[in-house]
């Protein structure tokens, strides 16, 4: 069978062609040098020997598609995707098979629906969900992580030296860092074979214990908030994520009397890439209600460049969008989702209210604490909001500038985002949703009490 024809433009020397299990097919030395340089058929394409492959010719075509488009047929999704990834390895051309089917760019928000579930042995629920750009998973689940690859087709699971995992962060898809509220240290986990490649601990002023609160990364640090087992003392700390060796330490925070502000230690960390800032934010319930602080780091000089201090209706999650520029929060009161531009922060004092509502403004002060528990994150350009066991979709409408006096646009006036509830009917309701996390072209849900995990994806092409 030939599957490729040489034209007038192509010279004789340039076509390859290449018997596989019986069947051949005509391409061009610059489509299978596509592959890379140490790959199977880079080798093929400059020999001059017999070119036979003792392989699947069916897979093969598909392949060969790949090479020739950057993309794979729509009739690959007859085929078991466990056979294609085999074959792919076979060849050398994992690493194109794992870009075509989980680019990130690939994730369209509109189209997410859950399209299946992976089970976790035991009874313990997910606590923790950290996944690598191009799709591997981590999950954390009692005292246990356990980890899908880029398909999702392999599965493997490790015994930790916690009673429970409270905070992970994928490193590599082999590496994940992990820690507890209740037990000391964060420890770097080979997950390969289960074993603490490395224990960092911050050494506080008490010299007591320190547990870890919460875990963040950029392309070149990593970020874990500190606790002191005796809950008097708190602190920010910043390694290099190639090294582990400490770079700096921010936020050290010794607690004195009733000075509730330093006794919040951050519970969320995550990296704005547009200013290059850590966000850092923490809240705590008392008599009064809920109130919290947001933070924003500039690691080398160590200091707060923007503050939010959250005292009617705090967050009950934050996430930053470095493609909206905004910071969004959920209300824990209102359970409503607002935003503030990050371009107004700078202008923020202890008495103004930077934060728009794109609900309805009049839950905000019901008292109630409607948004207890419920998650926020992004991706892209949109805004996830889990409300009980359904998920809102929040987008910008593109709107046009308004003219300030003196003729230059205001666009911060002219900000309109609208929602809309995620999946099909069949996927609304449920559980609580706990965990909300993004990896390759799927989004992961996790629920209250359930052992499984969700995959959500649109019906773009793949498997």
């Amino acid at each position: 069978m030939q599957c490729l024809k040489p034209g007038p433009e192509l010279t004789t020397t340039n076509v390859v062609t290449i018997n596989v299990g019986g069947e051949n097919f005509q391409t061009t030395k610059q489509t299978l040098t596509q592959a890379g340089p140490n790959s199977l058929l880079s080798q093929l394409a400059e020999t001059t020997s017999d070119r036979f492959v003792d392989r699947d010719p069916v897979y093969f075509s598909l392949l060969l598609s790949l090479l020739r488009t950057g993309a794979l047929p729509s009739k690959v999704k007859d085929f078991d995707l466990r056979d294609l990834i085999e074959e792919s390895r076979y060849y050398g051309l994992e690493s194109l098979l794992t870009n075509s089917l989980t680019n990130p760019s690939q994730l369209d928000a509109f189209a997410l629906q859950k399209s299946s579930i992976l089970p976790l042995n035991g009874r313990d629920s997910p606590s923790a969900v950290a996944t690598t750009p191009f799709g591997s998973l981590h999950v954390s689940h009692g005292s246990k992580i356990t980890s899908f690859d880029w398909s999702l087709t392999r599965k493997s699971t490790i015994l930790t030296q916690f009673p429970a995992v409270d905070s992970l962060l994928a490193i590599s898809p082999d590496t994940a860092a992990a820690g507890a509220t209740d037990f000391s240290g964060l420890q770097i986990l080979d997950l390969q074979n289960g074993s603490v490649k490395q224990t960092l601990n911050w050494e506080n002023a008490t010299r007591s214990g320190s547990t870890v609160q919460a875990i963040g990364s950029s392309g070149e640090f990593l970020f874990t908030s500190f606790e002191s087992s005796r809950r008097n003392s708190n602190s920010i700390m910043v390694y290099d994520l190639n090294t582990l060796n400490p770079v700096t330490e921010i936020g050290h925070n010794e607690i004195f009397g009733a000075d509730i502000d330093s006794a919040i230690p951050a519970t969320k960390l995550r990296w704005v890439s547009r200013f290059g800032l850590v966000m850092a934010s923490g809240s705590h319930s008392g008599l009064s209600g809920v109130s919290g602080n947001i933070r924003f780091w500039d690691i080398r000089s160590g200091n707060v460049v923007f503050e939010l201090k959250e005292k009617i209706d705090c967050f009950s999650d934050i996430c930053v969008s470095d493609n909206l520029n905004a910071v969004f929060k959920v209300g824990v009161n209102s359970g409503e989702v607002f935003y503030t531009d990050f371009r107004s922060l700078s202008s923020v004092n202890d008495n103004s209210n930077p934060w728009i509502c794109l609900g309805d403004k009049r839950k905000v002060i019901n008292g109630k604490k409607e948004g207890f528990g419920c998650k926020i994150e992004n991706h892209g350009n949109q805004v996830f909001c889990s409300k009980g066991g359904d998920i809102e979709l929040w987008s910008e409408v593109v709107m046009g500038s308004a003219k300030t006096s003196n003729g230059s646009e205001d666009q911060l006036t002219k900000r309109d985002f609208k929602k809309n509830m995620m999946g099909r009917v069949k996927d609304m309701g449920g559980s609580r949703i706990m965990n909300l996390a993004f990896g390759g072209n799927k989004m992961f849900v996790t629920r209250k009490d359930q052992q499984v995990i969700e995959i959500w994806q649109g019906s773009a092409r793949g498997i």
